[in-house]
């Protein structure tokens, strides 16, 4: 007779497949990916794996849902916080942005991970837009300045650069929304 999990050795299995499938997805692509893949990096049985989730679908959406959604209370927190907007704006770019870019732009599947997440679950995709859109207006406090900065945003990934270079164009688009007060700018608005 199985012996039955605790809540907590459940949530500790499910994290262990969903960092072991993330890292099959980003390195072999979702394509390529397959089950006995997951379960043999988390060190499970592919019996267990169907214990957790149903399919490789399934397993994507959480991995998404796991490694962005969960983002989106920091970035709330620091979009609606006190404190500098450039500050702030920066932050919230770090969180919902720079920080998985870091981790995409190193793998060799990485690049296909958002358009595979847009194809397969298309509302955890546009529920992670609409968050950035809500941290990004609070800072700017206009619908449209944040929708620029957002569009601008994506220009910036599309030649696919090095964290490095991604970190130096948002600050430069940041500062272009909120002039930063130690520039001599007095923070005010072009």
């Amino acid at each position: 007779m199985p012996v039955a999990l605790t809540e907590h050795d459940a949530a500790e299995r499910r994290s262990k497949v969903l960092e072991a499938a993330r890292w099959c997805f980003l390195n072999f692509g979702f394509s390529k990916t397959s089950l006995e893949d997951i379960a043999k990096r988390a060190g499970i049985s592919r019996t267990l794996l169907y214990r957790t989730f149903k399919d490789k679908e399934d397993i994507f959406t959480a991995v998404f849902a796991h490694w962005l959604v969960a983002r989106h209370p920091e970035a709330q927190k620091a979009a609606n916080g006190q404190g500098d907007p450039l500050e702030r704006l920066l932050t919230v770019c770090r969180v919902m942005v720079l920080e998985p870019w870091s981790d995409m732009s190193a793998a060799p599947m990485g690049s296909e991970f958002f358009d595979v997440c847009a194809r397969i679950d298309p509302e955890i995709d546009a529920r992670h837009r609409k968050v950035a859109l809500q941290c990004v207006e609070a800072i700017l406090g206009s619908q449209a300045d944040a929708e620029v900065f957002l569009l601008a945003l994506d220009g910036l990934l599309g030649d696919q650069p090095k964290v490095q270079v991604l970190e130096r164009r948002l600050r430069v688009l940041a500062e272009r929304f909120v002039p930063s007060k130690a520039a001599g700018r007095g923070g005010s608005r072009r």
